[in-house]
């Protein structure tokens, strides 16, 4: 009976629309080496295969509505397929400036105004439920069953809230927890994207994309079985605003989840698969299946690196003036970036009085219209810092008025949740500042859902375990460890806001939390490092303008690494939780950044990446004496070829970077 199955299924690939009745359906990646098995006899259900591997055993989905479940007792209207489809996406200020996909795609049609559509890449699968009713939907819950058929182990982030508060309501920064799947904590709910190691150099990472009108995704698991949930904030039914930054924050939640629409899709759920570790952070799956473009145009959209106050507690000195928010510090910052062909200044918390939550007035020790002036007498552009309510709150007058002024764009912060509204307020924002051609750095933010596809004016999101962790953690938060994990697992789902370039920098030993004068984990070089690994169109130099001048050299270094305008990024080498190796093209150059854990190691480094001719190489490596003099480092000037290689020894809480230029 199972052969005569498989038989029909095969026979049906081939048709485009199928008649009502079939129980099982196969969708297959291009290259056909991921299944995904979806079952529709009685509830709506899916599993997913590799090479014949079990990945995800039949898995629950559906909607909870107020009267009904859908995806019980589901009957089937209709089945379309489409093979083959091929799209080039350009994506402007991404990892790629442009990339094709390929994939295959069946649209389910379920009685009762409701569907569900999987598409199979070579990269991974995905799934998104939708409904065609006439009427608006409340959404008591959705089915997101995730069921293991081994007990893998998993990565996860976990909700930074403890029990009993609300969990889903806070910065989405934490380390990565290791454990099974039976391990994972019951207390505790983690953010996406979580990655699963299946064995035998497998990984499945969950993401969403697409994510509008509705609120983000959270996982769970029950400490018994190889099955995790999803979990969704309710909807927020009262807001009150709170001290010190008039920040406005959930105090009573409804018993459902989302209202909405009856007519519409749903978030996109992805599981990213990789066959190897360096697959992972070049995924482009939360990219490609994210809403395009609708701001059109985007070439008035600047990305590039900042000098920023907030880290180093607008730490100048050896100055005549009172370092602050005033006039003379922010003169200094802007003389700094000008000076170091730096495109932007942020002027963090303190430009307006936060506790007002009054972002239209400027506090009167500042005259914003004369540094903007003379900002642009120099060639630099500055942004403005807001809390997410208080520019929502004031949106298109604030967008306006600071438009017409000239700064460039939002650093906005503390949304700090991912609940419906927050989401709406979002896709608010992003669009307002579009209109009035501004860009957006979301902190305190959720991961990236391919927004920035949607709305290029987002140029960099936080939801990351960044530098400004360094203030008030102990040694025992291993950054290290996360420095080669987070672009692993993180960086997955979009652009990062980690906000390095520490110039104090300090072994494990060393290491202490100085809020003042902070310093980094790890060595020089890894901070270096870092303006190459990561996915940063709009990257801070977080340390102050008197320390760069201290290291004009590494100052000059970091600000030689474009991070705008990249072609194409590659994974060289390396393994989660271990190493990574990431070099990006620009034009016929190549900018190639390395980091480790607390583990010393060497690597051999093959130019085998590059294309024909010689060129000139930068190097800037840990020192013989960087184990315990963490600043050390040695600057190196080579020339190499495709057939070159190079040995390159990395310290503990190591790294290296180097710039390759064609000669």
């Amino acid at each position: 009976m199972t052969n005569i199955k498989s038989l029909c299924l095969c026979l049906l690939v081939a048709l485009v629309c199928l008649p009502l009745g079939a129980a099982d359906h196969l969708l297959k990646s291009p290259d056909g080496k991921l299944v995904v098995e979806i079952d529709t006899e009685g509830q709506l259900k899916y599993a997913l295969k590799r090479e014949g591997q079990l990945l995800l055993d039949k898995s629950l989905i559906g909607l909870v509505l107020e009267d009904r479940v859908l995806g019980e007792n589901v009957k089937v209207r209709r089945v379309n397929r489409r093979s083959m489809v091929e799209e080039t996406i350009v994506s402007p200020h991404y990892r790629f400036s442009s990339f094709n996909v390929v994939y295959n795609e069946l649209d389910i049609q379920l009685k009762g105004n409701f569907g569900v559509i999987f598409r199979a890449y070579n990269e991974g699968i995905a799934y998104r439920l939708y409904t065609t009713a006439k009427e608006g939907l409340t959404i008591r819950d959705e089915v997101v069953q995730m069921n293991f058929p081994k007990d893998y182990t998993t990565y996860m982030a976990y909700s930074t809230v403890k029990p009993g508060k609300d969990q889903y309501a806070m910065a989405f920064q934490n380390l990565y927890t290791k454990s099974s799947v039976t391990g994972v904590k019951t207390d505790n709910i983690a953010f996406l994207p979580i990655t699963v190691d299946c064995g035998n150099e497998v990984k499945l990472t969950l993401m969403e994309s697409d994510l509008e009108d509705y609120p983000g995704m959270f996982v769970k698991g029950d400490g018994k079985s190889t099955s995790l949930q999803g979990t969704f904030a309710r909807y927020p039914t009262e807001l009150k605003s709170f001290a010190p930054r008039a920040m406005k924050r959930v105090v009573e939640r409804a018993d459902y989840i989302a209202k909405t629409e009856g007519k519409r899709t749903y978030p996109w759920r992805i599981w990213a698969v990789s066959e190897r570790d360096t697959e992972m952070p070049v995924n482009k799956l939360v990219y490609a299946l994210a809403s395009p473009n609708r701001i059109g145009d985007c070439s008035w959209i600047k990305t590039g690196k900042v000098a920023w106050d907030w880290w180093n507690d607008w730490g100048i000195s050896g100055v005549d003036f009172k370092a602050g928010i005033n006039m003379e510090t922010y003169k200094c910052y802007i003389d700094f970036a000008a000076d170091n062909h730096i495109e932007f200044v942020v002027l963090d918390e303190g430009w307006y009085d936060p506790g007002k939550g009054d972002m239209l007035t400027v506090i009167p020790e500042l005259d914003l219209p004369e540094l903007v002036r003379y900002g642009k007498s120099k060639g630099v552009d500055l942004i403005l810092w807001a809390v997410f309510n208080v520019l929502d709150d004031q949106l298109e007058a604030a967008c306006k008025k600071y438009s017409e002024m000239g700064i460039s764009g939002f650093k906005i912060d503390f949304l700090d949740r991912d609940d419906q509204t927050a989401v709406e307020m979002t896709y608010r924002i992003a669009e307002m500042a579009a209109k009035y051609k501004l860009t957006l750095d979301l902190h305190g933010f959720y991961k990236p859902t391919g927004l920035n596809r949607t709305y290029p004016n987002i140029i960099n999101f936080e939801s990351v375990f960044g530098m400004e962790e360094m203030k008030w953690s102990s040694v025992q938060k291993d950054m290290m460890e996360y420095d080669v994990t987070m672009p692993y697992i993180r960086m997955m789902a979009g652009p990062v806001d980690y906000t390095p370039g520490a110039m104090r920098n300090a072994s494990k030993k060393d290491f202490k939390d100085i809020y003042y004068n902070p310093m980094s984990q790890g060595t020089r070089c890894h901070q270096l490092a870092a303006y190459v690994v990561h996915d940063s169109p709009l990257t801070m130099l977080a340390d102050n303008p008197t320390a760069y001048k201290h290291e004009q050299e590494c100052t000059d270094f970091i600000v030689s690494i474009p991070n705008k305008n990249i072609e194409e990024t590659r994974v060289l080498q390396g393994k989660l939780g271990e190493s990574v190796v990431i070099a990006r093209k620009i034009g016929s150059s190549w900018y190639v950044g390395g980091m480790t854990d607390w583990t010393a190691r060497e690597i051999t480094l093959d130019f085998g990446f590059l294309g024909d001719g010689t060129y000139e190489v930068v190097l800037f490596r840990d020192g013989v004496n960087a184990d315990k003099q963490a600043e050390d480092y040695k600057k190196e000037i080579f020339t190499v070829t495709p057939d070159s290689e190079k040995k390159i020894r990395m310290a503990s809480g190591g790294g290296f970077a180097m710039t390759v230029v064609k000669k």
